[in-house]
């Protein structure tokens, strides 16, 4: 009796044994905390606001629509872009350029003039892009977009050179020589994508950009001038070359990158794209152009990558997750001071390169969607606006710290995890789901030395299912068609608010302190105000 009593004891502690050993195998190793540690005494200098430079539009003829105004007037007060590009101020829907049937040229900016004196009524500057080539000037019939762009080169590069300075000295007589001082003329857009934005070589681009700088310098040299507005930081040590050989003027180098692999060009989104597993996609290429800049004859000239997200294509679900959000900051942290703009590509899903889109949420480019919803990715740039003026100085790689003049503190920090599986799975396929986010652990925030008071925290949050219009657009069933309740239900339960408020109070000598549970993309802002 005894001694079974022996084994039975024996046998009893080598199964808890066996069960704290599977157990403490299968145990989730424990993440480590991170801490974001900043002194609110010790200043890096004015916050760098290339972010909200500029921001994307589809085209000109667009922005004569009421919508389209309501929602950049929204997107200006929120996130306070400086400057707007588009294409297509020059296409035929603009009504700029025909000729007589002497084949003398004539003028009309009626169009143009309602459009930038609406930009310009609400602070926002437009970033010139010229393009595309009135079909009356036009050397061949080929065009791109539903709303068909002629991308072929002049059939007289003297009358383009007459139309560019009329245009230019149209905007002088219309707005004043020192307000088209700020502005800055791109010649054309993604002339390297043959035959799809320019049918002619790169030696009759640059022939184009040679014309309309002459142009446009005519009017006044300080007007700024630059391309070659090309897809994939392409020609750039090419263009400064040709410049310099030339003598011809050059302001500012432009291009392009998007974060996905299969091309550059998909209009009717049909191809399928994967979003880059590479930690230095979109960045690795800015910080690239800012290296040949500094290397060439020409080293202070200004970078603006004037198309910049995750996708190329107007079809790609990865637009629409709350993924993009933090996908943004990550881009936008890794640039740091090597572009003077990085300007998104769009702020709006009123977008027509492959015609009038049909769902509410289609994988379109914009902040909004067409009935003003807004993304995950729009409170990405509302959140930056919200930094204050002064950087303090941060070590931690995925946040940024700032104060401002009236003893306010922000510190925005996010989780930024590429969940995409792989090359074998589209982001058409992946991204259209429901993506639940898992945890990455806790944030502790610490800021030395704030000063003594009484405080109003706020918290405000982006991530899975917090202003997450997508997913909850899937919780309604993906509805092919809106009515006007639902979008005011995801316009009201993805608004923006702080998730938190709280009353502190910092003692002296004592400092701010705060702990956050974070998953994988989330994004926080934390804002303190004193009272």
């Amino acid at each position: 009796m005894k001694l079974n009593r022996f084994f039975l004891v024996t046998i009893t502690l080598l199964a808890m044994t066996s069960v704290f050993a599977q157990s403490k195998k299968n145990k989730r190793p424990e993440m480590p905390e991170r801490v974001i540690s900043v002194d609110y005494s010790v200043e890096n200098g004015t916050m760098n606001t290339m972010f909200k430079q500029c921001v994307g539009a589809g085209r000109a003829n667009e922005g004569l629509r009421a919508d389209w105004q309501q929602q950049l007037a929204y997107v200006k007060k929120e996130c306070d872009f400086k400057y707007i590009r588009m294409h297509g101020l020059l296409t035929d829907d603009m009504a700029v350029y025909t000729e007589d049937n002497k084949g003398n040229p004539q003028y009309s900016y009626m169009y143009v003039d309602a459009l930038y004196d609406y930009l310009l009524s609400i602070g926002i500057k437009p970033f010139v892009e010229l393009g595309f080539m009135p079909s009356a000037l036009a050397s061949g019939s080929r065009t791109i977009f539903w709303w068909r762009g002629n991308v072929t080169p002049p059939k007289d590069y003297k009358k383009w050179e007459d139309f560019i300075r009329n245009l230019t000295q149209h905007f002088t007589e219309r707005y004043g020589k020192d307000e088209v001082k700020t502005w800055y003329f791109e010649v054309w857009n993604e002339p390297n994508l043959s035959p799809g934005f320019w049918t002619g070589t790169q030696e009759e681009y640059f022939k184009l950009y040679q014309y309309s700088a002459k142009a446009i310098k005519s009017v006044n040299p300080d007007y700024k001038v630059g391309g070659p507005g090309t897809a994939g930081a392409a020609w750039e040590s090419e263009m400064i070359a040709f410049c310099d050989k030339n003598n011809i003027p050059i302001d500012f180098i432009s291009t392009h990158s998007y974060g996905v692999k299969q091309g550059f060009l998909d209009e009717y989104g049909n191809g399928g794209t994967v979003l880059s597993k590479d930690p230095m996609s979109v960045s690795g290429d800015v910080l690239q152009s800012r290296k040949e800049i500094a290397a060439s004859v020409k080293p202070n000239l200004e970078l603006h990558y004037t198309e910049w997200s995750s996708s190329y294509t107007p079809a790609d679900p990865v637009h629409d997750s709350y993924h993009e959000a933090a996908y943004i900051l990550e881009k936008i942290k890794q640039v740091g001071n090597a572009a003077n703009s990085m300007s998104y590509w769009v702020f709006t899903d009123i977008f027509e390169e492959s015609g009038p889109r049909f769902t509410p949420f289609h994988g379109g480019f914009g902040l909004l969607t067409i009935q003003g919803i807004p993304k995950s990715a729009f409170y990405a740039y509302q959140f930056m606006n919200k930094l204050g003026k002064t950087e303090l100085t941060n070590t931690d790689t995925r946040s940024w710290a700032s104060k401002t003049d009236n003893g306010g503190i922000q510190l925005l920090c996010w989780d930024f995890t590429n969940t995409h599986p792989g090359d074998s799975v589209n982001n058409q396929v992946y991204y259209i789901k429901d993506l639940p986010s898992k945890s990455k652990g806790k944030v502790k925030v610490e800021i030395a030395h704030v000063p003594a008071g009484k405080y109003t925290l706020e918290i405000y949050k982006v991530g899975y299912r917090v202003n997450d219009a997508y997913t909850s657009y899937l919780d309604m069933g993906k509805p092919k068609q809106l009515n006007k309740q639902q979008v005011e239900e995801l316009k009201r339960n993805n608004d923006g608010s702080p998730v938190a408020t709280e009353a502190i109070e910092i003692k002296p000598n004592t400092a701010f302190s705060k702990e956050l549970d974070i998953r994988e993309n989330d994004v926080f802002l934390l804002n303190l105000i004193m009272k």
